[in-house]
């Protein structure tokens, strides 16, 4: 009979309360999608106002990126130390001030510092949010519920693409700030209401009172009460950026945050560039706006449906799968013809597999961790990710303002998906650690 607070949450039905929790990490991660993407609806209308050349814009659009890679290295270490609950609503706070602050930029310079701030509070959020859902989850649905909670990303981006068409088509680019500010801003108390401390970070923190507050969540969730707290782990085991450094967590570290980081070059370079490319074409910013949509929408499908064929084949399997479908595709996208209802489905369907892809490797790295070290090491990986990430826009800017064309750019950058299906194909994880 399960006694533990890790049992009986794992051998557990998922009921009202813990549904409602797990659909708030959705949410939070839906508007790190719209938060991101924010600055892509906007880029065609900032290029035109201050007259930005293509190889600035790339690093203009990897400014938020570059502080998700930092802000998940140091900030994910923080929900290991304080709590993935105080660091999912201090992450909150500062993207709402960076949003809030872009509207009053007057240059690039401005414009990319609250970027850069915006960036530091999502990839906080993200390595504390995988942890959070990790734990909350049964051994079930883990693996179904892991890539629902990344799969709000792409959906944030879908809706809320949706809301800044009817912001661009008014002409301003401002605004598209404005309502991500006021978004993330109202989620705020909605988290606090809704998300409370795991079980699994106060049994390994053993603070004052800690089987009190497990059981009070426990109750909420309509689940047994928990005994006892499981044994202390050792003061060595407590957790810090150093254990993932060591056996057997370092080949997966490694090799987790290689194949993490070379896909996500690969997609964020074309998530990030598609509306300035359509506009290129000699649409206008709505339309690149709606393409963007749409490949957003692809990504979601591609996201869900990941976890669906996760729970027969297994998330590596399936994570590799759609990597290939990435690489593919991306090319494919390289070579459309210029038509926007092509470019829509296009878009869509090479969106569909990369973003099922990165939803895979937030899975591998919840479960490639155990729980003193999962926000940590999910930081890591996901932190050096976005430093891929960033490389992305960056690089293809480059590569643009040298006269490359769209087809070799993107065949270019597509390799990073082939690198990361030979890297994920190495990394072992055991059956007993998937469930832990």
């Amino acid at each position: 009979m399960a006694s533990t607070p890790r049992e009986i949450i794992d051998e557990g039905k998922l009921g009202g309360w813990q549904i409602a929790t797990l659909g708030m990490t959705i949410l939070l991660n839906a508007l790190d999608g719209f938060d991101v993407m924010s600055i892509s609806f906007a880029a065609p209308g900032i290029a035109e106002e201050w007259q930005v050349p293509q190889d600035v814009l790339g690093w203009v659009l990897s400014m938020e990126l570059i502080g998700m890679a930092v802000g998940s290295i140091l900030l994910g270490g923080m929900a290991d130390r304080y709590g993935r609950r105080p660091t999912i609503l201090g992450c909150l706070s500062v993207m709402g001030i960076g949003m809030l602050m872009v509207p009053s930029a007057t240059g690039v310079e401005q414009l990319s510092a609250w970027r850069l701030l915006t960036g530091l509070g999502i990839g906080g959020m993200l390595a504390a949010l995988n942890a959070t859902v990790a734990e909350f989850s049964n051994a079930r649905y883990r693996s179904l519920v892991l890539p629902l909670m990344v799969t709000g990303y792409p959906l944030g981006a879908f809706f809320g693409g949706m809301m800044a068409a009817s912001v661009l088509d008014a002409g301003e680019w401002r605004g598209v700030f404005h309502l991500g500010a006021g978004l993330t801003i109202a989620a705020i108390p909605l988290s606090y209401w809704l998300i409370p401390e795991t079980p699994d970070w106060l049994s390994h923190r053993r603070l004052p009172a800690a089987l009190q507050r497990i059981n009070k969540t426990l109750h909420r969730f309509g689940l047994p009460q928990a005994e006892a707290l499981p044994e202390a782990v050792s003061q060595q085991q407590r957790g810090s950026l150093s254990d993932i450094f060591k056996p057997p967590l370092l080949s997966r570290t490694v090799l987790l945050t290689i194949a993490y980081l070379t896909h996500v070059t690969a997609y964020y370079y074309f998530v990030k560039w598609i509306p300035k490319l359509v506009v290129d074409m000699g649409f206008d910013p709505a339309s690149g706006g709606d393409v963007l949509t749409k490949a957003m929408l692809g990504g979601a499908i591609g996201g869900g449906l990941l976890g669906v064929v996760a729970l027969k084949i297994g998330i590596k399997k399936a994570t590799v799968i759609a990597l290939a479908g990435a690489f593919v595709m991306l090319n494919v996208f390289g070579r459309a013809p210029q038509d926007v209802a092509m470019l829509g489905w296009i878009a869509g369907v090479t969106a569909f597999f990369s973003n099922a892809a990165a939803v895979g490797f937030y899975a591998l790295l919840a479960m490639a961790f155990p729980p003193h070290v999962r926000a940590t090491g999910t930081g890591f990986g996901i932190g050096f990710g976005r430093a891929g990430a960033a490389m992305g826009p960056a690089l293809a800017g480059i590569l643009f303002a040298r006269g490359l064309d769209v087809a070799t750019v993107s065949l270019i950058i597509s390799i990073g998906s082939a690198i990361s299906i030979v890297a994920i194909l190495l990394v072992r994880i055991t059956g007993s650690e998937r469930a832990t």
